[in-house]
């Protein structure tokens, strides 16, 4: 054996008891809007027309002129207090890491028992995987790297369970 020592770090988002860990606090924040999104004027009602043309095969940045665009669009919750921030790229992420710890048998039900089911963890790694590679290029340093750092954990912990 020899004489090093093996550092071992958590990375997890959560704590034990389901708070988010201090260092990834910033997801928590909820975004400010910037200075062109809080003077923009509220687009009209669209006027009954026929509908719009179907844009398939068209990627949003190659829309026709005139075509509307939704990404101003306001996500209204039932519920949610005023100025709630809309949900982000991480919110995706995180909503769809979520059930992986579950079936790893990292996180316990409610009932106390486990839903460890190595098949179904990875099938969610396998669905991120599918979101790192439908957003290749199109996402932010940041966001690539925790998408990337997810998945690399996940895949790791999936391995030590499977042996």
């Amino acid at each position: 054996m020899s004489d090093e020592k093996l550092k071992v770090t958590d990375k997890r988002m959560f704590t034990a008891d389901g708070r988010l860990k201090e260092e990834y606090s910033f997801l928590a924040e909820p975004r400010v809007p910037s200075a062109q999104e809080t003077e923009a004027e509220p687009l009209p009602p669209p006027a009954a027309a026929p509908a719009p043309p179907e844009v398939k095969a068209i990627p949003p940045a190659r829309l026709p002129p005139g075509y509307p665009d939704d990404s101003d669009a306001r996500l209204e919750l039932p519920g949610a207090p005023a100025g709630f921030a809309r949900p982000t790229f991480y919110d995706l992420v995180s909503l769809l890491a979520e059930p992986i710890a579950i079936y790893l048998g990292d996180l316990e039900l409610p009932t106390g028992e486990s839903a460890e089911n190595l098949e179904m963890a990875r099938l969610h790694i396998d669905l991120l995987d599918v979101l790192r590679q439908k957003t290749a290029g199109q996402l932010s340093a940041q966001e690539s790297g925790f998408l990337e750092d997810l998945l690399y954990r996940s895949r790791v912990r999936y391995v030590q369970k499977r042996g």
